[in-house]
């Protein structure tokens, strides 16, 4: 884990997202500080995912603040660190009949990025070879995820999220991510993991953030459940 981080870079207030007369995020308020891995931890339908697509912009809160970057969600300023924000959704949200070059190639004329060493240069980063011209199509499912990562570094954010970013991966090349991503952190970044699989990241997250019923409940150093969750039967 790091020791060295700034002031904060995301800030919630009350954040209230409701589907219809379903509650998704029920009054979640957080602050999280810069430099740092944060692993977002809870049940299905505890809210984790939600939380992850309002930060990324998009989904639009109910109610509630968002302050990201010193920008609030939905102000005039905040499309302008848009461009900051990395996201990688649990979908791969790659277009199957291009390679992964090709796929990046896309992705990094949408961020004005021309050089295509960018682009090679992170899909070395997640362990893949910039040369295979097979289609992104005929990947594994463990492949598509980390060209999935490489196209959420592509822009080198400040912030990344990323959404269940293990799954399908092998534990070999789930350490080689982990191990990205503490490199990534390392570098000044923030970073935000929702997994069902925390164990991958102890030792390298610095905080966990644990979430039921809409809420957080608890942050942890250590990979353990916050006993306040116990004590009110969750």
């Amino acid at each position: 884990m790091t020791e060295t981080a700034t002031a904060n870079v995301i800030t919630i207030t009350n954040l209230i997202k409701q589907f219809g007369r379903f509650a998704a995020l029920r009054g979640v308020s957080a602050e999280f500080s810069g430099g740092k891995l944060y692993a977002i931890l809870g049940d299905n339908g505890a809210g984790k995912t939600t939380l992850l697509r309002t930060l990324a912009g998009l989904n639009r809160p109910s109610s509630g603040r968002i302050s990201i970057l010193g920008s609030e969600l939905g102000s005039d300023t905040f499309r302008d660190i848009c461009g900051q924000v990395g996201y990688m959704a649990h979908p791969s949200l790659l277009y199957d009949e291009m390679s992964g070059m090709e796929n990046l190639a896309y992705f990094a004329r949408l961020y004005g990025i021309t050089s295509g060493a960018r682009c090679a240069e992170v899909i070395q980063a997640v362990g893949l070879d910039p040369e295979l011209a097979r289609p992104v199509g005929q990947y594994s499912q463990g492949m598509r995820q980390r060209m999935s990562l490489a196209r959420a570094l592509l822009n080198d954010p400040k912030i990344l999220l990323l959404d269940e970013p293990f799954s399908n991966v092998d534990l070999n090349s789930a350490g080689e991510m982990v191990r990205l991503l503490a490199r990534t952190r390392d570098a000044g970044k923030t970073i935000f993991v929702v997994t069902h699989q925390a164990a991958l990241l102890e030792g390298a997250a610095d905080e966990f953030v644990w979430m039921e019923f809409g809420k957080i409940i608890g942050r942890t150093r250590e990979l353990k459940r916050p006993a306040v969750a116990e004590e009110n039967g969750l």
